[in-house]
């Protein structure tokens, strides 16, 4: 790895910065909760929510046409019952998924999403109440016109529901599978190494366990040539690169 590779690599992993000052790429946003922990969120798009949104309206359809096959027989009492269902899928239907602990309604869950507050905690009562009453206002001037505006014009993809009552729609964490350094054997490095180079492995080690394998293994391939690996890439380069970082922090077994 060159001093040049070395340096660019250091400006795109933001290794010498910290999380909240870095640039975040692949539209993340990054949250601070009140205990002072920094999270990363990854806000859904309008194609994805608009997916989701078909879901649940399709959901409700069917609710709406089942209940009125069998209530058609009960004359008023019947009708009365069927719109005041109609009333209570239209506002709250949204309101009672989003306080569950999944955070989202079928069509979310569907989907991967979930409806958080800005600061990555679960939504509250309120914030659900109001980001779902203000879809009034979104769907003006006409078929959500200024939620789509909104939600194409921001970063957070947030629509005027989310900017009053502070909420996001994001997709859900996934558990994945995480380097287990401990695992890896020191290997010899192919070459000797400058004290960028030594840093630069050492920086792609300590940052192993926060990432997945694949963008892991994208990384090490830019370090190949310590191993011996040049041009090369995948899962054994990759054990091949931690081995040079773990000789170089002085592990030889």
């Amino acid at each position: 790895m060159s001093a040049r590779q070395t340096r660019g690599y250091h400006r795109r992993e933001g290794l010498s910065t910290p999380l909240g000052s870095r640039a975040i790429f692949d539209n993340v946003v990054v949250a601070e909760t009140p205990e002072g922990i920094l999270l990363e969120l990854r806000p859904a798009g309008i194609a994805v929510r608009f997916y989701a949104f078909l879901i649940d309206w399709l959901v409700r359809i069917a609710v709406l046409y089942v209940v009125a096959n069998v209530t058609r027989f009960m004359g008023g009492i019947g009708i009365a019952f069927w719109f005041i269902l109609l009333f209570a899928l239209e506002w709250f239907y949204p309101v009672v998924f989003e306080l569950t602990p999944s955070g989202a309604t079928p069509g979310k869950r569907a989907y991967g999403l979930r409806v958080v507050m800005d600061t990555g905690l679960p939504v509250t009562p309120a914030a659900s109440i109001a980001r779902n009453l203000l879809r009034a206002a979104d769907f003006l001037p006409l078929l959500y016109g200024f939620a789509i505006v909104s939600m194409i014009v921001r970063r957070d993809c947030k629509r005027l529901g989310d900017i009053a009552a502070a909420t996001m729609v994001v997709y859900e964490p996934k558990v994945v599978k995480r380097a287990a350094l401990d695992t890896v054997a020191p290997v010899v490095p192919a070459r000797l190494l400058s004290p960028e180079d030594q840093a630069a492995v050492i920086a792609l080690a300590l940052r192993a366990p926060t990432l997945t394998e694949e963008r892991l293994d994208e990384l090490a391939a830019l370090a190949a040539s310590v191993s011996g690996d040049a041009g090369r890439g995948g899962p054994d380069v990759t054990r091949r690169v931690l081995g040079v970082a773990q000789f170089v922090l002085g592990r030889r077994s």
